[in-house]
């Protein structure tokens, strides 16, 4: 497995124990380019996450476009070891006030 495959797999896993009943899916960058990898159902909410195997990970063409915009929408970040604990912080805030 890849650094960032073994980084998504341990993501998901918390993710998961963090919002349990959560729905993760794969997203598909050959159907909309640059989207974010990770869609996180749980309840009423969503967010998006994209990965990477560290904070200077290079960023795929439209990737910051898209995090920005569904952030506006939602929730949604880069993730990164270097700042998972910040990103999963937030994500729980996000998802608790939307009730």
């Amino acid at each position: 497995m890849t650094p960032e495959g073994d980084f998504k797999a341990k993501l998901q896993n918390e993710l998961r124990v963090m919002f349990p009943g959560c729905v993760i899916m794969k997203n598909d960058s050959q159907c909309i380019q640059g989207i974010p990898d990770m869609l996180i159902l749980y309840k009423t909410h969503w967010a998006m996450l994209e990965t990477k195997a560290y904070a200077k990970a290079k960023k795929e063409p439209n990737q910051p476009y898209w995090v920005d915009k569904l952030d506006a929408m939602s929730f949604a970040a880069f993730v990164s070891p270097e700042n998972k604990k910040e990103v999963l912080r937030d994500l729980q805030r996000a998802f608790q006030l939307g009730g």
